[in-house]
């Protein structure tokens, strides 16, 4: 697969940045037009400090860098007769620092670390400038991941919240209806029932056939606490005298007022999890 490349502008020089392996890789045929007279890759090459420094840098990031071929070319480095391409260098000491790319963005290319060292060679001017050009362009990649990311945070904050609202539409009793508020009710767990859960035992237990448990089996924590503070509710409306059918609408009152502030109190979400 052709790498994706980036273009950077150093000095006027338009430079070629591809990735590969999770890693920069930065044109360096594109870095030697800036270099004043005719010059070629390989004339870098025979410095013998360029040779010191690469095999260092290859000693670092390479495991199978092979030392037996790099110890031969250091000892030639300097040398009139000595010449070398970057397609031996490659060859003979199975580096990866120096890369040649073939097609749109083809020439030599270098890890960063090795094509800063590379920009020294051009000029020390040019070396701070590519650096700071590199810097930028790092810095709009991670603009835009940290967008990218807080724009996932934002839509997964949206999806939580509308996930909650829908368990908060399932746990809040429904008002009950007419029917409901004019039936009399064969106990008071019943008219507890309706009030908290819409429906009676029996009902409940025609309505989920497959359930084990019955209606207060299957209740959530919250459900659970209301329960206990209705039971307590109706003991006290029953001593007041009112009448069935009052007590349960003020019960699913109180049960629909409780439930909503359970579900919107940090300390009830807190024991959920």
């Amino acid at each position: 697969m052709q790498p994706k490349g980036q273009i950077i502008s150093v000095q006027g020089t338009p430079i070629a940045i591809i990735q590969q392996n999770d890693a920069d890789y930065i044109s360096i045929t594109d870095m030697l037009k800036a270099k004043d007279g005719d010059f070629f890759i390989s004339d870098w090459l025979r410095n013998r400090n360029t040779v010191e420094f690469l095999g260092i840098w290859e000693s670092v990031h390479n495991p199978h860098f092979n030392y037996g071929e790099f110890a031969i070319i250091k000892s030639q480095a300097g040398l009139n007769s000595y010449k070398l391409s970057v397609k031996e260098w490659i060859e003979k000491t199975n580096a990866f620092g120096l890369k040649a790319s073939a097609g749109r963005y083809g020439g030599t290319y270098a890890h960063r670390d090795i094509a800063f060292e590379f920009g020294m060679w051009i000029s020390a001017e040019f070396k701070v400038y590519l650096i700071k050009e590199f810097q930028r362009l790092k810095d709009e990649e991670n603009s835009v991941k940290k967008l990218e990311w807080n724009l996932q945070r934002t839509l997964s904050k949206i999806n939580y919240r509308i996930h909650t609202d829908a368990i908060k539409e399932k746990l809040i009793p429904p008002l009950i209806t007419k029917d409901q508020s004019g039936t009399v009710y064969a106990s008071e767990a019943d008219l507890l029932n309706v009030a908290l859960f819409r429906y009676t035992a029996a009902k409940w237990r025609e309505k989920n056939p497959d359930k084990k448990g019955n209606i207060r089996d299957e209740a959530s924590l919250e459900q659970l606490v209301i329960l206990t503070n209705l039971e307590s509710i109706n003991a006290l409306l029953i001593r007041q005298g009112l009448p069935q059918n009052d007590r349960l609408q003020k019960l699913n009152t109180t049960a629909i007022q409780q439930m909503t502030s359970l579900l919107s109190n940090p300390t009830t979400k807190k024991l959920n999890r």
